[in-house]
């Protein structure tokens, strides 16, 4: 595989792995826990459920909203539950739409493990990735490489100041999540 020169990554390499958490914890049940967002790359949250960038990008702006109980199984869920998971989701799309003016999403969950292409199957996460006409390439085709071509930091900073924007989601500062009182 080709190496591609990536400095803003050497933060999520050389960070503090053991932080709030065992080994073997659920990193979505760990995160939220944490007392800074901006670092846990939380853009957004509300009462059953947070919006979290994706370390590993497929496009910029690809995040995850999960909720905050620890299940990989939907039926788990409460109603109230499932309804703030899914009007956060509405309210992501929208972010995501202000933020990088995407030609269109795919939004979706990989259930049931490694057999559904998941790498976290016991916690429930619904990934958002904004897509543009023509923004595959020939790079993981031909040559077994990926480009990201936004830092994680920047993309933080549009989506945080979208949902910042949107009607009802108030935030303590740049560094704490946008929150949304969705009942």
């Amino acid at each position: 595989m080709d190496q591609l020169f990536a400095p803003w990554r050497i933060e999520w390499v050389t960070r503090d792995g053991d932080q709030d958490a065992d080994d073997d914890s659920c990193p979505f049940c760990a995160l939220p826990e944490r007392d800074d967002d901006a670092e846990s790359n939380i853009v957004a949250r509300s009462e059953h459920s947070f919006v979290l960038l994706n370390n590993y990008p497929y496009a910029p702006g690809h995040v995850m909203v999960i909720p905050y109980r620890h299940t990989g199984d939907f039926a788990d869920l409460s109603d109230e539950e499932l309804l703030d998971h899914a009007r956060l989701k509405s309210r992501t799309l929208a972010a995501l739409d202000a933020a990088f003016d995407p030609d269109g999403f795919n939004a979706g969950e990989n259930l049931g493990g490694s057999a559904a292409g998941g790498s976290i199957d016991d916690h429930l996460h619904t990934h958002v990735v904004p897509r543009w006409t023509g923004d595959t390439n020939f790079m993981p085709v031909i040559s077994d490489a990926k480009v990201l071509v936004q830092a994680l930091d920047d993309s933080y900073d549009h989506l945080h100041d979208a949902f910042a924007g949107l009607d009802g989601g108030v935030t303590d500062g740049d560094d704490s999540a946008v929150f949304f009182d969705l009942d």
